[in-house]
């Protein structure tokens, strides 16, 4: 089974995230932004993904480092 796990924490945000390339499009998506979990919850289904993730970052004072870093991740 294809999948991966990755552990990314940096000064701005700690991520957690659970990747299975062979999974069933399903999803536990919280970044905090919830636009932004709507459209990874959208690509789990559609790309036929299980992908689970979690996401603190320092969202007072925007959006750009939790998106950012989720998608380094």
């Amino acid at each position: 089974m294809r999948q991966a796990q990755i552990k990314r924490v940096t000064k701005e945000t700690q991520i957690t995230l659970k990747l299975v390339v062979d999974g069933k499009g399903k999803s536990s998506i919280k970044t905090g932004v919830p636009f932004f979990d709507h459209m990874l919850t959208l690509f789990a289904k559609h790309a036929v993904m299980d992908l689970q993730l979690r996401c603190k970052g320092d969202l007072e004072v925007d959006a750009h480092h939790t998106v950012e870093d989720c998608g380094i991740a």
